[in-house]
C-alpha cells in the first residue's frame, strides 16, 4: 500500500500546515509554501484539510503507484500525466496498480502538491509530518525525497463517489507570473520615509534568484527609514516584510527564522500568500496596503468558502 519515488526531481518534500507552538524553542513552523492548494485538494479527497501532502518543484518526482490510489493535485501547473495521458489539477484521479505519475514542462506557478486520498503513513513530530531540512526531522528522515523512497498510503479504499470530483473554477487560485498582495503594516512601518511609503505602494518588485523556502529577497527602488534604528530581535512569521540593510525588502516563507532584528515594515495577508509562494526568481509583486479588520475579514471569507467545499464533497460521499 504504497507510492515508489522512481525519480526525486528537485526538492521533493513531505510536508502539511507546518508545526506551531514551538517558536519560542527556536523550532521553526516549516509547512506548505502554497497553504491554500493544499487545503484544497485535501477537501476534494474528503482529508482532514491539513493532511500531509508532497510539495515539489519542477523538475517533478515521478511516482509508481504500487497500489490502486485515489489522489489529486493542485498549485501550479506542471502539465501532469498518468500513464502518458494528460491529467488535470484540481480534479480527483484514480490511479490502478502500476500506474505512473509524471509531470512534462512547467506551464504556470513554482509549485505542485500531490495527495492521497486517506493521506500518507508518516510519523509526526511535535503535530506535524512536514520536513524541517534544517534540523534534519520531520517528513521522511527530514530530508527531499530520493529514488527507491516508499511513502505508505493510510487508506487504499477507493471511494469511487469522489473520483472526477473537480474544484469550482470561482475557488482555484489566480496564479500568474506578477502577483498584487496585500499587507498590514508593520511595528517598523512608520518610520519609513514619506517617500519610501509612497515606493512600497506603487513600484513593482522583482523576485531575486537569491530566494528560497525561507524568504523571497526582493529587487527594486530602495526603501529607507527617516533615521536608523536599532531593534531588539522579535518574533517573525510567514508574510512578515522585512527591510534589510542594503535597503532592500525581503519577505519571509514557510522555513523562516523564530525571530528577526530587521525592521518589520509589514505582514501579507494570509490569504495572499499563495499567489507569492508560486512566484519564481523573475517574476513580479506589488503591494496595496489594507488593515487588521479588512485581513481578518479575507480570512474569514476564505475559510467560509473551504467549509462550503468540505460539505459539498461529503454530500457525494456514500451513505
Amino acid at each position: 500500500m504504497s507510492i515508489l519515488i522512481t525519480r526525486p526531481g528537485i526538492l521533493s518534500t513531505v510536508q502539511d500546515h507546518g508545526r506551531f507552538g514551538h517558536q519560542r524553542l527556536g523550532i521553526n513552523p516549516n509547512g506548505v509554501m502554497d497553504r491554500a492548494a493544499m487545503r484544497l485538494i485535501n477537501c476534494l479527497l474528503s482529508n482532514d484539510e491539513n493532511e500531509g501532502v508532497i510539495e515539489m518543484h519542477f523538475p517533478a518526482a515521478e511516482i509508481l503507484f504500487e497500489k490502486p490510489a485515489v489522489f489529486a493535485l493542485g498549485g501550479a501547473n506542471f502539465d501532469a500525466e498518468l500513464n502518458g495521458m494528460s491529467i488535470n489539477n484540481w480534479q480527483v484521479h484514480f490511479a490502478a496498480e502500476g500506474s505512473m505519475l509524471s509531470f512534462r514542462r512547467p506551464s504556470i506557478g513554482s509549485r505542485i502538491y500531490f495527495s492521497v486520498r486517506g493521506g500518507f503513513d508518516i510519523a509526526p513530530w511535535l503535530c506535524s509530518r512536514s520536513t524541517n531540512m534544517a534540523a534534519s526531522i520531520g517528513g521522511l528522515d527530514g530530508r527531499p525525497l530520493i529514488a527507491g523512497d516508499r511513502i505508505r498510503m493510510l487508506d487504499c479504499h477507493i471511494s469511487e463517489a469522489l473520483i472526477g470530483l473537480r474544484l469550482s473554477r470561482r475557488m482555484i487560485p489566480q496564479y500568474g507570473p506578477s502577483a498584487m498582495v496585500r499587507f498590514i503594516p508593520g511595528g517598523e512601518f512608520e518610520q519609513l520615509s514619506d517617500e519610501s511609503k509612497l515606493r512600497l505602494k506603487s513600484s513593482k518588485f522583482t523576485i531575486s534568484k537569491h530566494s528560497d523556502r525561507m524568504g523571497y529577497r526582493l529587487i527594486g527602488q530602495p526603501l529607507h527609514l527617516m533615521e536608523p534604528v536599532e531593534l531588539l530581535s522579535s518574533a517573525v512569521s510567514f508574510g512578515t516584510l522585512q527591510l534589510l540593510p542594503n535597503n532592500e525588502l525581503i519577505v519571509l516563507m514557510a522555513d523562516h527564522q523564530t525571530t528577526g532584528g530587521y525592521p518589520r515594515i509589514g505582514n501579507v495577508a494570509s490569504v495572499d500568500l499563495p499567489l507569492i509562494a508560486q512566484l519564481g526568481a523573475g517574476d513580479h509583486l506589488s503591494f496595496v496596503k489594507i488593515d487588521s479588520a479588512e485581513s481578518e475579514q479575507l480570512v474569514m471569507e476564505h475559510d467560509n468558502n473551504i467549509r462550503w467545499l468540505k460539505a459539498g464533497v461529503r454530500l457525494r460521499m456514500p451513505t
